[in-house]
């Protein structure tokens, strides 16, 4: 009888050193995997930090526009928006034209109809047409612009 306990004890005694091992060699394999992991993201992050800028807005005053006539009649549109660019060039020659700019973007948002502007395709088909008539030179020589975004900050349609 004492050589089945002694033996069932060495036994449990094995099994019990090997889960011990089987777990240290886990956590160490996890330790290092997660080491590697982290080394890459803290070394990317650095590297994004340091190229990151800040964005660069140019705000349009609100106005409002008549649309196109539709099925309902007259209708208007009260539309605020803020311009990204991606330089303090394209952000002065814009300022600079600025009621060329608006004029632009009134005569784009009044050929429009209510329909077309309320769905968030319209909104975003609205966005590229408001880019292409701005990267249309303003005056002769000047550089390309650099317009990144539209977004509108109030929009209202009636």
């Amino acid at each position: 009888m004492a050589d089945t306990s002694t033996g069932s004890k060495k036994l449990l005694w094995v099994m019990i050193i090997l889960v011990l091992l089987s777990s240290a060699g886990a956590a160490a394999a996890i330790y290092m995997v997660m080491n590697q992991n982290g080394a890459g993201e803290s070394g990317g992050s650095s590297q994004q930090m340091v190229e990151h800028q800040s964005p660069i807005f140019l705000r349009i005053e609100p106005f409002t526009v008549n649309l196109a006539d539709d099925s309902h009649g007259s209708r208007l549109l009260y539309a605020g928006l803020t311009l990204r660019v991606g330089n303090e060039e394209t952000k002065g020659i814009l300022e600079e034209h600025m009621p060329q700019v608006r004029s632009r973007l009134l005569m784009l948002f009044s050929g429009k109809q209510a329909r077309e502007l309320t769905s968030p395709e319209g909104k975003q088909l609205l966005t590229q047409e408001v880019i292409s008539s701005l990267d249309t030179p303003m005056t002769e020589n000047q550089p390309e612009l650099d317009l990144r975004d539209v977004l509108f900050t109030e929009f209202i349609v009636q």
